[in-house]
């Protein structure tokens, strides 16, 4: 029997577990400090409490998982200092749980259509780019701001066995049914 298991990473909206639950679903929310699922330092003092993950348990999202839980995750990690929290970007963490679960796929809804050759040009999304293009794009500049952690997330889950990663817009209707389930799809797969 197929099971479809989902993980959502984010800044956790405090409802957003109980309209899970409402329209269905058998949510549960986990706090990136739960049972130590993300251990992190400081990733630069002129950011505040801003860190970067330096380990990754992902018992509590597996254990969610196995009893048809969907985990919530809120991406506050435990300091390495044990006494402080640090605020991790939510597309980092999705691509380090991605990584660690060796998933099927890594989606990451945003609100944008995906990886544009050129972003003026509404006309140059990519339905395909390598992580070769990708690291050359962030280079000369053509990926740049909030797209960076996204890209990043996806290339961490493709070098680590995860066999598919997506950038969709999550503002349209559908976007998992449109990507995943039509030969054209609607966003930008990465790939090797």
């Amino acid at each position: 029997m197929d099971i479809v298991q989902s993980v959502l990473c984010g800044k956790v909206n405090k409802n957003l577990v109980a309209q899970l639950n409402r329209l269905g679903g058998r949510a549960v929310g986990l706090c990136g400090m739960d049972g130590e699922l993300f251990q992190a330092e400081c990733l630069n003092e002129k950011y505040g409490l801003v860190g970067r993950i330096m380990e990754v348990n992902p018992d509590p999202v597996i254990n969610a998982l196995s009893t048809g839980y969907i985990p919530v995750v809120s991406t506050v990690a435990q300091g390495m200092d044990a006494d402080t929290a640090y605020n991790i970007n939510a597309d980092t963490v999705a691509g380090e749980i991605a990584a660690r679960l060796q998933a099927e796929k890594l989606i990451f809804l945003t609100d944008t259509d995906g990886i544009y050759e050129d972003y003026q040009d509404k006309n140059s999304l990519m339905s395909v780019i390598s992580i070769e293009k990708i690291n050359d794009m962030i280079a000369s500049g053509a990926i740049e701001g909030g797209m960076i952690p996204k890209v990043q997330g996806c290339i961490k889950g493709i070098e680590s066995g995860v066999h598919r990663t997506h950038i969709l817009n999550g503002t349209i209707p559908h976007p998992l049914i449109l990507e995943i389930f039509t030969d054209k799809g609607i966003g930008t797969m990465v790939h090797k």
